[in-house]
């Protein structure tokens, strides 16, 4: 079984180079690859969280060398769960970036760059999960970086260029500090893998210790977009095409909150940093729900939800007990699926109304009931009604944060159902305003195509084919759309609006709803099995003793 644990790295860059070398010619053999090596993963996935729940974690030295000279790769049950959750949506999306692709007849779209780039995403991300030293994270993380600028950049309009740069610059800072503390964590320990940090980092003074801790701490809060290292976030995401919005917004940021529950729990136990973890947790809370009630263009708003929601997961790692470790597990499981669906839903939308600005939006639940519907159901989980999964993930927070009865846990516990109140008014909002009010006068009707404009940000010479403070956006035909439309197509370049969604992307978009309503419906074995994971992590010991044979 430990053989397998590699495989969800190695299929997808093998696939990678087969796409490359055939996608060019045989585009349908390219769709084909990609398919089937994310439906592979997926299954090796559920085959090693299953192994992983039963036999305990699972390790594989590649090259047969020991740590600290060789690679390791891990699989436990924390990683296991990551990975199945993580395959299944990056599948979902392709299913529907390749209905995008095929609906828009995107002969101008560099296809053959699309598939590899999404597959080495997927390989950079399995990476992260699996990685067994702070080396192959970091590895991890810039084979991540470098498909994440290809994939915010495809069809390099002015918009998406601009997003991916201060993507990019962003990104080049944090993997220069984790470097940073990747060289004083071996200098000081002679080591960089997980098993043998856990060891010897305690005998560490703790002023060494704590400086070690805050840098990856500092680093994986910019990969989670955690308050206030998350102003990158908002102006990046919306430009990219939906389905790239989609995982980057669903799964890149969950990577962070991954490591960060990694190393706390393994490398630094103890929860030295646990009120300034919690304080961090409250900020990211309302300063995110805050920023998505002032906001009218949808993906702008999912983005400052993301934001805040983010700070749940930071609240149960700040409270560091197996209740709260339990139940950030869980939602960050729900949020992946979560935010993935309202992001592909904000896809469908910009198609059926030809923007995501919601003042210019309306009357869809009428004319688009089953859009209304797909947009409804994640909605309402993302606000934590019950009994969806949202609640359970809130619910045992919060009950964490009871049980704990500081005074840090019961400012968090009010935070977070303040910020749960606030978002089922942000989403109230998108449906009053996108789905249950009349048209207003001006939208988009189906079958105008609209066009992405050029690379200008003066509004001073707006014509027939401009709008003023809209930036790039232009049009094409009568009656003229406003709003963002330079992300409606994978190349940027041109769409047609429709009154008929088109199958795949709709297929897709449900896939990722009844993923959510899985952990709904299949609720106690989820919550048993992240009991387990949490009780897990607090041991560390099954973990050291995988990996060094003790």
């Amino acid at each position: 079984m430990n053989a397998l644990v590699p495989l969800p790295v190695l299929l997808p860059l093998c696939a990678t180079g087969l796409s490359l070398a055939f996608g060019t010619r045989l585009k349908r053999f390219q769709r084909f690859i990609s398919v089937a090596v994310l439906t592979a993963v997926t299954a090796l996935s559920v085959i090693l969280m299953v192994a992983a729940d039963r036999q305990g974690p699972l390790s594989v030295h590649l090259g047969d060398f020991a740590p600290p000279l060789g690679i390791t790769l891990v699989a436990d049950r924390l990683s296991g769960l990551m990975l199945t959750v993580s395959s299944a949506v990056t599948l979902c999306v392709l299913v529907y970036s390749l209905g995008q692709g095929m609906t828009d007849r995107d002969k101008e779209t560099p296809l053959a760059v699309f598939h590899p780039a999404y597959l080495i995403l997927v390989a950079g991300v399995s990476c992260t999960f699996l990685a067994g030293d702070l080396v192959n994270l970091y590895v991890g993380f810039e084979i991540m970086l470098v498909a994440s600028f290809v994939l915010l950049t495809l069809g390099g309009t002015g918009p998406r260029m601009r997003a991916g740069s201060t993507y990019v610059i962003i990104s080049l800072f944090s993997s220069m500090l984790f470097l940073t503390a990747i060289a004083m964590t071996y200098a000081a320990t002679g080591t960089a893998n997980f098993a043998q940090l856990a060891v010897r980092l305690a005998e560490l003074p703790i002023g060494v210790q704590t400086l070690i801790q805050a840098l990856l701490l500092t680093v994986f809060a910019i990969k989670a977009a955690v308050f206030p290292l998350a102003a990158w976030l908002p102006d990046s995401y919306p430009t990219a095409p939906a389905p790239v919005t989609a995982v980057f917004a669903g799964l890149l940021t969950k990577v962070g909150v991954y490591c960060m529950l990694r190393t706390e729990t393994l490398l630094f136990p103890g929860n030295r940093i646990g009120d300034l973890l919690m304080a961090i947790a409250l900020a990211s809370m309302v300063i995110g729900i805050l920023g998505a009630v002032a906001q009218t263009d949808l993906k702008r708003l999912l983005s400052f939800t993301l934001i805040s929601h983010i700070g749940y997961m930071v609240f149960g790692i700040g409270l560091a007990t197996r209740e709260a470790y339990g139940g950030a597990i869980v939602y960050v499981a729900h949020h992946i699926t979560v935010q993935t669906t309202l992001f592909l839903v904000a896809g469908l939308i910009e198609r059926r109304g030809g923007t995501t600005e919601l003042t210019r939006l309306g009357g869809l639940a009428r004319a688009a009931p089953m859009l209304a519907a797909l947009f409804f159901v994640p909605a309402m989980n993302l606000a934590g009604i019950p009994p969806l999964s949202g609640f359970i993930g809130k619910l045992g927070l919060m009950r964490a944060g009871v049980v704990d009865g500081g005074g840090w846990a019961w400012v968090l516990v009010a935070g977070s159902a303040a910020t749960s109140l606030l978002t089922l008014y942000v989403v109230a909002k998108v449906w009053n305003l996108a789905f249950w009010r009349a048209a207003p006068p001006g939208q988009a009707a189906a079958g105008t195509v609209l066009e992405a404009g050029d690379d200008s940000d003066d509004d001073s010479d707006a014509g027939p084919d401009r709008i003023p403070g809209t930036g790039d956006e232009g049009i094409g035909t009568t009656p003229p759309p406003a709003g963002q439309v330079s992300a409606a197509t994978l190349h940027g370049r041109a769409v047609t609006t429709t009154s008929r969604l088109p199958h795949p992307m709709v297929a897709a978009t449900a896939a990722t709803i009844a993923i959510g309503l899985a952990f709904t419906v299949f609720a106690d074995p989820l919550t048993a099995y992240t009991d387990r994971t949490a009780a897990e992590l607090l041991q560390r010991a099954p973990y050291i003793q995988e990996v060094l044979g003790r």
